[in-house]
């Protein structure tokens, strides 16, 4: 079935998953967030895809694909690829229609993920850890699947797929009284973005859909730059929900089609999101859940006085990465930097460095020195956080005032990943 002849079949398939999953999924909420509204003079909506039973949308597809083709499943049992979400609406659905699953995960997935799947699936999953990436885990799953003839469950690159996320859209349309303007949403594969720009797009043409990518895993708008799909040589993994190396090609022709634009958002710019989110409206985001909340200052000239409807995709972020959420915030907001700093060889040098180098508001979150020999005298890495960002030229002066020699490790990737 291509997409290209079945504008309207393509909503029919949302409508008809929407019958079959109103009595599975949560009709998750819609709610007007106040706070921003007045920051961006708008009508900020969030759609809180965070409070479905597996904390995100991506039970919607899963289950939908696995019900329409049950009995097959039942027999053979459905094997899947994931960095988490999938998995876990995979898992969920199994458990429900009691059909085994085998689950494939990056090793890089978050405890969190892979305790929630365990939960969710019970006795009827299997889960394999396999490579880095959500792309390394699929080809070992695709594998799997053909050795043990077991049916894959596609993530995001398959039309049942797309049409449970769509569903989402079925949703908002219902609870939106009034016209929407803008939505925002993530792209990892493109399933979401897919099936919510197919139905939304139909039945408001004006309403501009705009997906959002991590800017280290750019895949959608790296397809569309090239005008097909394009498998890219590296992702950065932070937004584990949205590091994909290549999109798929159902989804990429969807959201050709449907898609008003793509903004990629550096990953610190995620990571203060997440924690305004918590902060300010007690919301537990994942990285890929609040990259479309990020994307809102890219359109704040845009939306002014708009009706704007923001997909908050995901809620499965685990509690031990929030120290590096932190500091990638703190980074990416000019109030973090890392130097190694070469103490000047006379006595009383580091008393100095802190009494009059570092700001009246800034402290040092880190000191390590790189030589346990020397100690005196002896570079040493140094963490500090500034109480302000216009304050990073003063420190520097200072620094060399004082006869501090330094190296600032931000800007050096490769050293940054050596000793940060």
């Amino acid at each position: 079935m291509e997409v290209a002849d079945t504008k309207t079949v393509q909503v029919e398939n949302i409508l008809i998953a929407h019958h079959f999953l109103k009595d599975v999924v949560v009709h998750t909420p819609l709610q007007k967030n106040d706070y921003l509204s007045e920051k961006y003079g708008a009508n900020i909506y969030f759609k809180r895809e965070d409070l479905q039973h597996v904390r995100s949308f991506k039970l919607r597809g899963a289950y939908y694909k696995i019900k329409k083709i049950e009995e097959e499943a039942r027999i053979a049992g459905v094997v899947c690829a994931s960095a988490g979400n999938h998995a876990q609406g995979v898992a969920y659905a199994c458990a429900q229609l009691k059909i085994q699953a085998s689950i494939f995960m990056p090793q890089t997935t978050p405890k969190q993920k892979i305790d929630q799947v365990r939960m969710f699936g019970r006795e009827f999953v299997e889960i394999m850890l396999a490579g880095d990436t959500f792309d390394d885990s699929a080809e070992s799953a695709l594998s799997y699947c053909e050795e043990q003839e077991k049916i894959f469950i596609h993530p995001f690159d398959d039309f049942d797929v797309i049409a449970g996320q769509g569903t989402v859209a079925v949703e908002i349309m219902n609870d939106m009284e009034e016209p929407i303007d803008y939505v925002f949403g993530s792209i990892g594969g493109g399933g979401l973005m897919s099936g919510v720009s197919a139905y939304v797009k139909n039945l408001s043409p004006n309403t501009k859909i705009i997906g959002v990518e991590p800017a280290g895993a750019g895949s959608m708008k790296a397809a569309f730059a090239e005008g097909g799909t394009v498998a890219l040589d590296w992702i950065d993994k932070f937004v584990d929900g949205a590091a994909v190396k290549c999109v798929g090609h159902h989804t990429y022709d969807v959201c050709r089609r449907y898609l008003d634009d793509i903004v990629l958002i550096p990953e610190g710019k995620v990571c203060t999101t997440i924690l305004d989110l918590y902060n300010k409206h007690a919301i537990i985001a994942e990285p890929a859940g609040a990259l479309s909340v990020a994307a809102l200052d890219n359109y704040k000239e845009e939306i002014k006085g708009k009706s704007v409807v923001v997909i908050i995709s995901g809620g499965n972020n685990d509690i031990g990465r929030m120290q590096e959420i932190k500091e990638k915030s703190l980074i990416h907001e000019g109030l973090l930097y890392y130097f190694i700093v070469s103490f000047p060889q006379r006595a009383g040098a580091l008393r100095q460095f802190l009494t009059s180098v570092l700001g009246p508001n800034d402290d040092i979150t880190t000191f390590e020195y790189t030589k346990k020999n020397n100690k005196e005298s002896g570079p040493a890495l140094v963490g500090i956080e500034l109480g302000n960002r216009d304050d990073y030229e003063g420190l520097l002066a200072r620094m060399t005032q004082f006869g501090f020699n330094y190296k600032e490790v931000n800007n050096d990737l490769q050293l940054f990943g050596l000793l940060v």
